[in-house]
């Protein structure tokens, strides 16, 4: 977990107090210097039916202390750890562009081999302007396949896609190690926007800002997902 000991560096010095935390169906907010956001996860089955470290007392805890929650082995927690991590970044709007993951992934790749890791709302606009295109997922729906075949997709890919959410489930650098030659562009609200990914082959960096606190922690709250969410901006982070 280098790329999160890295983050997590990164923020020393930045502390502060955890105001809130908002662990909502569809995605969970933390409350700090900023509000942060990132998909929520959870462990299926009985046999991980437990709850979160310390619960009742996180507001007790300095958003760096809870941050360290992403590194843990319970989606549920780490979900709040990268919430908390998001929620400490200070994001530079002036080193960001207009361009969303779509239009970044059909500009890249269009002729070309493409791989998708998660399904998102805008890959039916893609098929068709792409040499081949692959969407692997761990809840298949048609047209995908499993993410397990990752390792025969990736290293033939000349881009990448990779849900932020893959920091929840600790499966990023796994996935970063099979793309040998592809532009790889991190997507999604739970996806930091911090230059330290940039060190790690990774070439753009898709994520969200809130812009209004209380109406994101109103929406979540209600059950909205990412369509319906709002108060939030879309920025894309680029290497060069």
């Amino acid at each position: 977990m280098k790329i999160l000991d890295d983050l997590l560096l990164s923020l020393k010095g930045n502390d502060f107090p955890v105001k809130s935390v908002h662990t909502c169906v569809f995605w969970t907010a933390v409350v700090s210097k900023h509000c942060g956001l990132s998909s929520t996860f959870r462990d299926e089955g009985p046999s991980h039916d437990r709850g979160v470290k310390d619960v009742g007392n996180l507001t007790q805890k300095t958003a760096l202390e809870l941050a360290e929650y992403a590194k843990s082995d319970s989606l549920l927690e780490a979900s709040i750890g990268m919430a908390t991590i998001n929620s400490l970044i200070d994001i530079d709007e002036s080193k960001c562009i207009e361009k969303n993951a779509f239009e970044i992934i059909l500009e890249k790749g269009t002729d070309k081999n493409v791989a998708i890791i998660g399904h998102f709302p805008w890959i039916p606009k893609l098929r068709g302007k792409l040499k081949n295109l692959w969407v692997l997922e761990q809840r298949l729906r048609e047209g995908d396949l499993p993410a397990q075949e990752a390792d025969r997709i990736l290293p033939e890919c000349d881009v990448v896609g990779i849900t932020g959410t893959s920091f929840i489930n600790h499966t990023l650098e796994s996935l970063l190690a099979l793309c040998k030659r592809a532009f790889v562009v991190l997507i999604g609200p739970t996806t930091p926007l911090s230059p330290i990914l940039f060190d790690y082959g990774i070439d753009a960096i898709c994520g969200t800002k809130v812009t209004d606190t209380d109406r994101v922690i109103r929406s979540i709250s209600e059950g909205a997902t990412f369509k319906e969410l709002t108060g939030v901006r879309l920025l894309t982070l680029t290497k060069s």
